[in-house]
């Protein structure tokens, strides 16, 4: 179930919730003090580009031999 983060507008206090997206507009309407909180977004972790073996590199350059339009030179 998606986790949904809550600011009161009185209070600033920080409110979080976990409840399937029908309850979500129903929760609305009863909570008018409350709105939407998108500060605590969790970063997604960056992975560096896996390394190409050569042959996959050599499929990848003879595709781009026959389909010179593609651009497909961050592959080989």
């Amino acid at each position: 179930m998606p986790t949904y983060d809550w600011i009161n507008k009185e209070t600033g206090e920080i409110i979080t919730n976990f409840m399937s997206i029908n309850d979500l507009d129903k929760y609305k309407e009863e909570h008018p003090e409350l709105e939407r909180y998108f500060g605590n977004q969790h970063v997604a972790t960056v992975y560096p580009n896996p390394k190409q073996s050569d042959g996959f590199k050599s499929v990848m350059q003879k595709i781009q031999s026959a389909h010179p339009g593609a651009n497909l030179s961050r592959y080989t």
